[in-house]
């Protein structure tokens, strides 16, 4: 099941963002407004969606990459938006952000596959802290700069003479100049990254005998969608290089690669196809997925897409008679399996809604962690009390795997209080609300907490964390 997740205020400033129509001075704002998510206690504005299927599909695509790349070890989650435009991008070292619209717009595994490897030459490349580090002396400059324009308009308005007015016109340059120029500066330096992150790019792509051509196939695009006429603009004030000139590169590198003609393996083309059909039975309109996906096509993905989308709409009847012939199609999709239980779940049967979550979560090992929390859910709204415990079981181990969602803390303290065990209930919901960033909320919670727990004990020490925390103001 698709689920909406918490969001979070990070500003994507290194990636592959498609920006038709808009105008440079969006590109600049969106290049120095930078924030991270390694605090969860941030008020959030970044909606992203979770999903066992999508989720483990894009790990599978990711791993190859990351290992060739040596982030193997480094647990980089990737993080789904939920946006209809073509987007891809890093904020920190250990989560990759990629668009819904991206996953349904690309028709090939190996579109995906290229965004990614390029996201991971951002990574490798540290091109994040250097655009930071970047920006915070270029704040200085702009500083020195600002005090220097305006001491000079200053000193023209006191005097009144027309040298004076010259010595004020000079001051107002400086400024409008030197802005200019950092700006110019800071845009040239994300070019040379972007051309760093092709490059690094088609070398993973190699190393794993992946073809190239997904992520030409990606630029080709975004040259068919640029807005302004490539001669009529400043080729400095740009977040990207020249479409034309960057095209002409990869294409020459891919073309010259050995694995040029590499192409999907139909098993996973397949799970790309359910994915886009998964996304667009939960995000889409009926009458858009029934125009896409018309009952004429009896392809699994279609039938897919249209019993999520008879869901959606209202219609669990329906949709539950659909997941039952894709169940009987293919019983040992764990997917399938999970589906059902979630449409007993939302329609008002969290009894019957167990088993079948159980069953999925069986059918992929244990340890999927939206899984595990969708299971919990069903289990504590059960009123069934010896369903506690194993709900709480299922609960500590997705928190291990997956320690950022915070349902898992609000499911957590509702079963603790079911327990009878408050202190543990207040500081699980101190956590939830720290990480969705009501810091305020959360710190009374943990005080709450941290006066019935043994100082020095764990759930002391993680109560303190949270009293203790200072926001920061991001700059």
């Amino acid at each position: 099941m698709i689920r909406a997740m918490n969001k979070t205020r990070t500003v994507p400033v290194t990636g592959l963002v498609v920006r038709a129509r808009k105008a440079i001075s969006a590109v600049i704002v969106a290049a120095i407004s930078t924030t991270t998510i390694s605090s969860g206690a941030r008020a959030q504005a970044i909606p992203l969606i979770r999903d066992s299927e999508i989720e483990a599909l894009l790990a599978d695509y990711a791993r190859p990459i990351f290992k060739a790349a040596g982030l193997g070890s480094q647990n980089i989650a990737m993080r789904i938006v939920k946006h209809e435009s073509f987007n891809a991008f890093v904020a920190d070292g250990r989560n990759v952000f990629i668009n819904s619209g991206a996953l349904t717009t690309a028709k090939t595994p190996n579109e995906v596959i290229g965004v990614l490897a390029h996201e991971t030459g951002h990574i490798t490349g540290g091109h994040l802290a250097a655009l930071r580090a970047r920006i915070a002396r270029d704040q200085t400059k702009a500083l020195l700069v600002s005090i220097l324009g305006i001491g000079a308009m200053i000193a023209g308005a006191a005097s009144g003479s027309e040298s004076g007015r010259e010595m004020g016109s000079l001051g107002q340059g400086v400024l409008l100049g030197g802005n200019d120029m950092l700006m110019r500066g800071l845009l040239a330096e994300r070019r040379s990254q972007e051309s760093a992150a092709d490059q690094a790019a088609l070398n993973f792509l190699n190393a794993t005998r992946q073809s190239g051509r997904g992520l030409l196939e990606t630029f080709e695009r975004f040259q068919q969608q640029e807005f302004v006429s490539e001669k009529d603009m400043d080729p400095f004030v740009r977040s990207h290089p020249i479409a034309a000139n960057r095209l002409a590169q990869l294409r020459e590198k891919v073309t010259r690669s050995p694995f040029v003609n590499a192409t999907d393996p139909p098993e996973l083309l397949h799970r790309h196809n359910m994915m886009r059909a998964k996304i667009a039975g939960y995000l889409e309109r009926p009458q858009i997925v029934a125009n896409r996906y018309p009952a004429s096509d009896t392809s699994m993905p279609a039938r897919y897409a249209r019993a999520i989308a008879a869901n959606c709409s209202g219609r669990c009847a329906n949709a539950m008679a659909a997941v039952d012939d894709l169940i009987r199609s293919d019983p040992k999709n764990p997917y399938f399996m999970e589906l059902k239980g979630n449409l007993l779940y939302q329609a008002g049967r969290p009894r019957e809604a167990i088993e079948p979550i159980r069953k999925a979560l069986q059918m992929t090992g244990g340890t999927a962690p939206m899984m595990m929390i969708n299971l919990a859910q069903a289990l504590l709204a059960g009123d069934q009390p010896t369903a506690v415990d194993e709900a709480l079981t299922h609960l500590r181990k997705a928190s291990i795997t997956d320690s950022d969602y915070s349902v898992t803390y609000h499911l957590m303290s509702k079963a603790f209080g079911l327990k009878g065990m408050q202190p543990q209930a207040e500081l699980a919901a101190a956590q939830a609300h720290f990480i969705e960033g009501n810091v305020k909320q959360a710190k009374i919670f943990a005080r709450r907490a941290q006066t019935r727990f043994k100082q020095g004990s764990p759930e002391w020490l993680r109560s303190e964390d949270i009293i203790t925390f200072k926001e920061t103001t991001p700059g």
